[in-house]
């Protein structure tokens, strides 16, 4: 099965195929317009990115594929009203560096507060024929007092997943593949696509 995936994260790329390996992915093009996110909820994100990228495809595309996965996902604290959220990948625009944005998120904690956050993740599918669907995946954690580990990327060295001491930016690709927010979204997402429901 091919499938265009709606992103240039070549972070994420890597962590599609190592979760859905029976899946042929295709990146978005460096030559395509830059896809837009204006929703409100992940899931209006994940839908908006695959609808554009398919229909950007069906004019331009270089070759036939089976569909379009679209991912959007972020880190939800709760001593921060949920933020970062939908907003996890435009936080702090003026760092480029991720260590630089996690010390800030770190940061922006009030003192004593609640460490408790959640990693979610929406993926959507919008099928050669058929509708656009969408499954989810959570995993509950806690945020470290400081960044540790330099594997994961994103916000993975300050999460602190439910039943671990150590971040997800410590834990093995293959621990923390069973745990995390897009694996379980994927492994979703290969049940629906494996049923054939659509």
């Amino acid at each position: 099965m091919i499938v265009l995936l709606a992103s240039r994260n070549a972070h994420k790329a890597r962590e599609f195929s190592e979760l859905l390996p029976d899946l042929r992915f295709i990146s978005w093009p460096d030559e395509a317009p830059d896809i837009p996110e204006h929703g409100a909820f992940f899931q209006d994100n994940a839908l908006q990115k695959a609808t554009f990228a398919w229909e950007w495809w069906c004019i331009h595309g270089t070759e036939p594929i089976d569909g379009v996965l679209a991912d959007d996902s972020g880190l939800c604290v709760d001593a921060l009203w949920g933020g970062p959220g939908v907003l996890s990948a435009r936080f702090a625009p003026d760092l480029s560096d991720y260590a630089d944005k996690n010390r800030r998120l770190l940061s922006m904690l009030p003192p004593g507060a609640s460490r408790t956050a959640r990693f979610v993740c929406v993926l959507a599918f919008v099928p050669r024929e058929g509708h656009p669907w969408t499954v989810s995946g959570a995993v509950e954690g806690r945020l470290a007092e400081e960044p540790r580990g330099d594997r994961g990327f994103g916000y993975d060295p300050i999460f602190i997943p439910e039943g671990f001491h150590e971040t997800f930016g410590e834990l093995s690709s293959l621990v923390k593949h069973g745990l995390s927010h897009r694996g379980r979204a994927a492994r979703a997402l290969w049940e629906r696509l494996r049923s054939g429901s659509r």
